[in-house]
């Protein structure tokens, strides 16, 4: 079994909630993907880390990062499947003590080639805030990477914005076939 359908698995088992949820965007929804409920334990972590480390390397990315909460399970995951580059947290504002930043970790030279990660992208609105950080920062974005893809729109807004590829590990058709709102 390839590290995809592994992860897919993965988040149909742990990660997949029935019944009715308000998502952040504040839009009700029948389901919900709790991707940290099966990418925080090994095989999906193991899984994961396959997927993000090649994606960024064939991208030639040198960072890996993005909203804190959402990104942070993933960025580590790239560096644990072997990513050769730096992970980083961009925070929702900049931190008003300490060195008052907004983007965490190791310092972002400035030609830095920056892959997004979030995971799970509905409108993509927690994943556009961390493309503007990174790129009011004056890094490159050179891809973007979802654990999953909700198919609500989101990845055609990330792409508009990011000028990159989006790529979805798994996508809600794959972990959830059967979902009454399925079109």
């Amino acid at each position: 079994m390839d590290a995809t359908q592994r992860l897919v698995d993965e988040l149909r088992t742990h990660a997949l909630v029935i019944g009715e949820v308000v998502l952040t965007s504040g839009a009700t929804a029948q389901y919900y993907v709790d991707a940290k409920r099966a990418i925080l334990q090994p095989a999906g972590f193991t899984a994961l880390a396959e997927i993000t480390a090649a994606q960024a390397a064939a991208w030639g990315a040198t960072a890996v990062g993005g909203l804190t909460m959402g990104a942070d399970p993933i960025a580590c995951a790239a560096l644990a499947g072997g990513f050769d580059g730096k992970a980083f947290f961009v925070r929702k504002e900049t931190k008003q003590h300490g060195l008052q930043r907004r983007i965490e970790g190791p310092f972002l030279d400035a030609d830095e080639r920056c892959v997004i990660v979030e995971d799970v992208v509905t409108t993509g609105g927690s994943t556009l805030q961390a493309i503007e950080a990174v790129r009011e920062a004056g890094h490159e974005i050179v891809g973007v990477i979802a654990v999953l893809d909700r198919l609500a729109g989101g990845a055609e807004k990330i792409e508009a914005a990011a000028g990159a590829p989006f790529v979805a590990c798994a996508t809600i058709d794959q972990v959830y076939p059967d979902r009454p709102d399925r079109g």
